[in-house]
């Protein structure tokens, strides 16, 4: 009993001067937030904008020819009557110019049909289809590629039918001994129309479940700031205990029949007491403030961010055991805070980083943290989706928790 109350003494002691410090409670709890707002306001239109994408069509040949009969078909209008995400199909009327524009970097690329295509289709011998585009762009180049490819297989596919059609006339015909009449069937045959175009070359059935709502950038920038200003407190947690071993505090509380484990589990318990009250302010200020959506599973939230919290508990009893100066405690743990925050994915989301970075961010909890957020916040996963990451981060306070038993001390030495 006695060594709960000095625990409990220890806690109260460092809540206390947690509380008296203003430029503490204006760091740790006031400058997340000026972050949180100017990268709100930065990132106010990432993920809200319908991003479409534009397939330029050109044709070389005259008035009527069948390539104007295939972009008239491909035109796909009015963009803002499309679904969201659907391609646009234009209709460009200068190839010199739409060249040009490429060359400039003004255009992604186009498709051109060429002067003979509607000859060279009729007669059976053959053409191509021109693909122009800039090397860069490599989302227009595959599109355009897939768009020639499907034009030519629906172009070839019908003169497949024409010319076996035409077969067909021409045996029956002979089989039948009445030729007079063949010319005037083949042409019939040809005049119906010898490639047929549709709509479309490809469909699309777009089912839209509810409401389309932009996406809200503090749901990735709020979870990976709390995830960096809690580590940012296990600088301040080792500093205030490296100082009170070198001013002898801590032998003075063993003077008072403490014990060891009492110590390190007030020191403990009074970081871990601040750092929930930190993360009870990100949320209910993100909530309310920013409107932020805490996904399908707000317990697999809460829970991520009680976990973080206890591995930088952790970790800052760890960095006092290892440091001898609070200097130095507080001068590496900045800086490893600093470091492992982008790494970790804590200035931006981790899925739109390099995966070198993706794969760096898996040896840090950092990365564990953010990566459940994200799953739950920004991509609707559920509980169970982000288990591993939990039992990561419970590892990773054990691993710390365990190297800070065994080296706490309480003497300078």
């Amino acid at each position: 009993m006695q060594q709960l109350k000095y625990i409990w003494y220890i806690a109260l002691v460092n809540l206390k001067r947690f509380a008296n410090d203003r430029i503490a409670l204006f760091f740790f709890l006031v400058f997340p937030f000026i972050f949180i707002l100017i990268f709100s306001f930065m990132l106010r239109d990432v993920g809200t904008s319908d991003t479409r994408l534009k397939l330029h069509l050109v044709t070389r040949e005259a008035a009527g020819g069948l390539s104007h009969q295939i972009i008239s078909a491909l035109e796909t209008g009015n963009p803002d009557e499309l679904p969201p995400g659907a391609a646009v199909i234009v209709r460009d009327k200068d190839y010199a110019l739409a060249r040009q524009q490429v060359t400039d970097k003004k255009l992604g690329g186009f498709l051109a049909f060429p002067e003979d295509f509607t000859r060279a289709v009729m007669m059976g011998y053959g053409t191509s289809l021109e693909v122009v585009v800039n090397p860069t762009d490599t989302t227009t180049r595959a599109a355009l590629h897939a768009l020639a490819s499907n034009i030519a297989a629906r172009v070839g596919m019908d003169q497949l039918i024409i010319d076996t059609a035409v077969s067909l006339v021409m045996e029956q015909a002979v089989f039948s001994g009445n030729t007079s009449s063949l010319g005037n069937d083949i042409g019939s045959l040809m005049g119906s129309g010898a490639v047929t175009i549709g709509p479309a070359l490809i469909t699309f059935q777009n089912e839209n479940v509810g409401k389309i709502e932009d996406f809200n950038s503090a749901n990735y920038i709020i979870p990976g700031y709390l995830v960096m200003f809690t580590f940012f407190a296990a600088a301040q947690t080792a500093s205030v205990i490296v100082l009170e071993r070198q001013n002898k505090t801590l032998e003075r509380l063993l003077a008072t029949s403490a014990r060891r484990p009492s110590i390190l589990a007030g020191f403990f318990l009074g970081t871990l007491v601040r750092g929930l009250i930190q993360i009870a302010i990100f949320w209910i200020v993100g909530t309310l403030a920013f409107k932020i959506d805490m996904g399908n599973s707000p317990l697999a939230v809460i829970i991520l961010s009680l976990l973080m919290v206890l591995v930088s508990t952790t970790f800052s009893l760890m960095l006092a055991t290892l440091v001898k100066t609070e200097k130095s405690a507080g001068t590496l743990g900045i800086l490893i805070a600093l470091v492992l925050a982008p790494l970790g994915g804590c200035w931006w989301p981790l899925f739109i980083t390099p995966h070198w970075m993706q794969f760096v961010a898996k040896l840090i909890p950092h990365g564990w943290a953010n990566a459940g957020f994200n799953d739950l916040m920004v991509f609707g996963g559920e509980f169970t989706t982000v288990v591993p990451n939990m039992i990561v981060l419970s590892v990773f306070a054990l691993a710390f928790g365990l190297v800070a038993v065994a080296r706490f001390r309480t003497d300078a030495v």
